[in-house]
């Protein structure tokens, strides 16, 4: 195993258990790793004049090349191999069993939050998505889809791995989507009681979002009697929770028309032939502003990552602001607004903020009834903060 060496008074964050080190931290390597290698990461203990001194393997991670140079898999010597794969995976499916979420769709592995960082798996039914952000779990995949069965047996038949989008453009990297076991077309899975289709051959992420589970039977509590635009649809979680919450109507808009066929298609699983639901394919700022005002007493807007990167943060806030901005202004008195962020790069209270002026600009008054976050199953490694990124505001607008 290859060795790099941090530089003095580097190793703080790694004594801190935070599971990247950076590319300003490393010293020197004695040979260069390639992307995806497994590496030990060596801290010098000084003497009193802060020169080199022994060293120690302070940690055991994936290599690549970037900015986060080291993903840290072992903060003590370890051989990453299948069984370490297996423990860390049975410790994963432990922390679900114990959230009682095994008989329905769920997130198994949330990268850092469950000490795997680079790797996410989410299973629906008998199949399990596998997704790499990492060089080194695409180098391990196979490797960690064998440790996958082996963890959940008889209950998973197939396993899917979708990295096209998300590994970086590397030569010879060929992140090709495919199954690593089985290859079954059953993709009807469960949420709540609920039925849903995921694409995870075609669709964003690994087909669906998990994370949005909690939050879409809160918003079923909230239905009974109103009229529901959910705005950035997607597949229409959030418009068959309405339904089956009592909704009057329903109307799902996304500016995808491959999203709205799948809310359609969705919906009728549930709720075949209800004329309540309607689904346009529409922009959502023209949606807004073509919109008459009062149409609308409970709205949902839960758009794609307005800032994937901080260069792009000043603008995603200002976008932020005006879409809730519309919103406010077109909701009826008395009306409920669900309003959501999933740029990681955006904080709680920078979100906040950016609602906070939208309701200024609106005129409403405007109260906070819940503030939400990313479910149980997205678990948020203490020493890894920047593993929060959802962050949402119920509000009730008179």
């Amino acid at each position: 195993m290859k060795q790099i060496y941090l530089k003095y008074g580097k190793e703080d964050s790694l004594l801190r258990f935070h599971p990247w080190i950076f590319s300003g931290a490393i010293h020197h390597w004695t040979e260069e790793p390639e992307d995806g290698e497994v590496v030990e990461v060596m801290m010098a203990r000084a003497d009193a004049n802060k020169k080199y001194g022994e060293f120690q393997c302070a940690a055991v991670g994936h290599f690549q090349h970037g900015s986060i140079m080291v993903r840290v898999l072992s903060f003590e010597p370890a051989t990453i191999d299948r069984a370490f794969y297996e423990r860390r995976l049975q410790a994963a499916l432990r922390m679900r069993q114990a959230l009682g979420l095994r008989q329905q769709s769920y997130r198994l592995v949330y990268g850092e939050g469950d000490n795997l960082p680079g790797l996410v798996v989410d299973v629906y039914g008998k199949t399990a998505v596998m997704q790499a952000h990492s060089v080194g779990m695409h180098v391990d995949r196979q490797i960690v889809a064998d440790a996958l069965k082996a963890v959940l047996g008889d209950s998973i038949e197939n396993i899917y791995y979708k990295s096209e989008t998300t590994l970086p453009a590397k030569p010879g990297l060929g992140p090709e989507n495919g199954y690593l076991l089985g290859g079954g077309v059953d993709d009807v899975a469960d949420e709540n009681g609920l039925k849903f289709h995921v694409d995870w051959l075609r669709g964003q992420k690994t087909g669906f979002f998990v994370d949005q589970r909690e939050n879409r039977s809160l918003l079923e509590r909230y239905a009974d009697g109103k009229d529901v635009l959910n705005m950035f649809c997607y597949t229409g979680g959030f418009s068959f929770y309405a339904m089956r919450g009592g909704a009057r109507i329903v109307h799902s808009v996304d500016s995808s028309q491959k999203a709205i066929d799948l809310t359609n298609a969705n919906v009728e699983l549930n709720f075949p032939g209800d004329p309540r639901h309607q689904a346009f394919a529409e922009d959502a700022f023209k949606y807004l502003d073509r919109m008459a005002p009062d149409a609308y007493d409970l709205i949902v807007l839960d758009p794609p990552a307005f800032a994937k990167h901080k260069d792009a943060l000043r603008n995603a806030l200002k976008g932020y602001s005006r879409l809730n901005q519309k919103a406010m202004e077109k909701i009826r008195s008395g009306g409920i607004l669900f309003t959501f962020s999933c740029s990681q790069v955006v904080t709680k209270d920078q979100f906040r903020n950016a609602v906070f002026t939208a309701a200024a600009l609106s005129g409403r008054n405007v109260r906070i009834l819940h503030q939400l976050h990313q479910p149980a199953d997205h678990p948020i490694n203490i020493y890894h903060p920047e593993g929060e990124y959802l962050k949402g505001l119920v509000l009730y607008v008179e």
